[in-house]
């Protein structure tokens, strides 16, 4: 099972941008999905995430700016990010909660994208 995170790029303070991440790779049913980022020099920290009914939650500094959602049948998460600011920039990671079935026997796994990097110029 591995994670694709796709969507960063150079944005200008006061700019959008969507992330997406996929998951592909064998039997699997995903549970929670969750965006994480780590800015440079920092800890990778709690962005937000959203369970399989949808329900979401936030780190308190991205209430208001981002929105997690979910498409089930892509397996996809998208996380969409408003009035982005310089201390936004970082590398973003997808970290997806996976059922995985392993020959006889379902397993749960943390999963975990490479980063797609967004950086907001001043």
């Amino acid at each position: 099972v591995q994670l694709q995170a796709s969507g960063g790029g150079l944005v200008q303070t006061g700019g959008s941008l969507k992330l997406s991440c996929a998951v592909s790779g064998g039997l699997f049913r995903v549970n929670d999905m969750n965006w994480y980022r780590q800015a440079p020099g920092k800890q990778r920290e709690f962005v937000a995430n959203i369970r399989p009914d949808g329900g979401s939650n936030y780190a308190d500094s991205m209430k208001g700016r981002f929105s997690i959602s979910r498409d089930g049948a892509k397996n996809t998460v998208y996380l969409q990010m408003f009035n982005l600011q310089p201390e936004d920039t970082a590398v973003f990671y997808c970290h997806f909660n996976v059922r995985v079935f392993h020959g006889s026997s379902w397993r749960i796994e943390d999963v975990w994208g490479k980063g797609t990097l967004v950086t907001v110029s001043s």
